[in-house]
């Protein structure tokens, strides 16, 4: 433990071995992509802002600017603006920051004990990197939905929902933070500042645009979501694996060679299981109860996602964190094996300290990454539909 919790004086102040390390990799990992000049990803979270500003179809193909297409709703245009006005190498950068920083800070608020935060951030530090060097939005979606959480927890539902509404309004996982409105004390006002903000964002783009044409990108972007999950089925199935569809669902469909099979006959029953817990309205009140259907929320929304793909697993590995800091110490075996897995199937594996063959013959081809959040979800599951948890919080290190 004394290695966790290491602090070094840096410019004057004490500051932990685990946050020098998180902003290191992140800053590592955007600046490698730089350097290569391999930011394909922020060329397409920029150009939501110029398409935008500019009235050009923000899902149409730009191939003299980036290869793929945008999935992103109109709202991103705003939270990227500041990052696209710069140089595109600072711009690359600073982004990737911005994502390590409000993850960081969003771990550092959880009412838990300091040196859990601690073992929160070294799990999930390398994951992060596979993120940043990707420059994705996916930290801060996990950042997002734990900040909501803790802003309900506090009473504060007025933020709460202006977490869950950015979420939302700009990669759809948000709208998971929903579930939170059964820990709320004040759910007529969480209600209602949800639909406050869901306004305001809704026509926030209308500033740099015009009226029409973010009606009309809304429009077109359920639309692209929707093709998008039905060609993330259809490609799920190749000779190594496609790059998405890294979910339950995915193992499924490459495990048992069934590329067409769709997603209801999984995500029925899971729905049911992940709304069943909310029926035990006596153990809301307990704090391992809550930590534990937050990590459920943040497993959820990858492995039932036939979008997920590699950098979208720093939002499972926070929710998997999360659990180990709840059970290292009552369940220490099974807790550290499950961790170990982890570290092999998930966070690893996409590394070039994982042996190549291994990596696209096993792991990719079969969804695997996708195997230790599954296996942490349905012990969630179980914890949160069957056990009587204790007034007390976490056991403190």
């Amino acid at each position: 433990m004394n290695f966790i919790s290491k602090d070094f004086d840096l410019f004057g102040k004490k500051i932990n071995l685990a946050t020098i390390i998180w902003f290191l990799l992140a800053f590592i990992a955007a600046l490698l992509e730089v350097l290569r000049n391999a930011i394909n990803n922020y060329h397409i979270f920029e150009g939501v802002f110029w398409h935008t500003l500019h009235k050009m179809p923000l899902y149409a193909e730009y191939p003299k600017e980036y290869f793929d297409t945008n999935l992103y709703g109109p709202l991103f245009s705003i939270l990227i603006a500041p990052f696209a006005l710069l140089p595109d190498w600072a711009g690359a950068i600073l982004w990737g920051l911005a994502n390590a920083w409000i993850l960081w800070f969003a771990i550092k608020k959880l009412d838990i004990a300091p040196t859990q935060q601690l073992i929160i951030l070294w799990i999930g530090a390398i994951e992060l990197m596979t993120s940043i060097h990707n420059l994705q939005f996916n930290a801060c979606v996990a950042a997002l939905l734990i900040l909501a959480y803790i802003c309900v927890e506090k009473e504060m539902d007025f933020w709460a929902t202006l977490f869950i509404a950015i979420g939302f309004l700009c990669k759809i996982y948000g709208i998971a933070g929903l579930l939170f409105f059964v820990f709320s004390k004040h759910k007529v006002k969480f209600v209602t500042t949800f639909i406050f903000w869901l306004v305001i964002l809704f026509l926030l783009p209308m500033l740099i645009s015009s009226p029409q044409f973010i009606l009309d990108s809304y429009g077109d972007w359920i639309h692209k979501i929707m093709n998008k999950n039905d060609s993330n089925i259809y490609q799920s199935v190749t000779a190594t694996g496609g790059m998405q569809d890294i979910s339950f669902m995915g193992m499924i469909r490459r495990i048992f060679d069934k590329p067409i099979m769709g997603n209801i006959g999984i995500m029925a029953p899971a729905a049911a299981l992940i709304l069943l817990p909310l029926l035990r309205f006596n153990q809301y009140k307990f704090k391992a109860f809550q930590l534990s259907y937050l990590a459920i929320v943040l497993i959820s929304i990858v492995i039932f996602s036939s979008s997920a793909e590699s950098p979208t697993y720093i939002i499972a590995v926070v929710g998997i964190a999360i659990w180990y800091v709840m059970h290292y110490k009552d369940a220490k075996v099974l807790a550290n094996i499950v961790l170990i897995a982890t570290f092999f199937f998930t966070i690893l594996s996409p590394t070039d300290l994982f042996p190549a063959f291994l990596k696209d013959h096993f792991v990719r081809k079969y969804a695997l990454k996708a195997l230790p959040s599954t296996i942490v979800w349905f012990l969630l599951i179980k914890d949160v539909a069957f056990k009587n948890f204790i007034p007390t919080k976490l056991i403190r290190p």
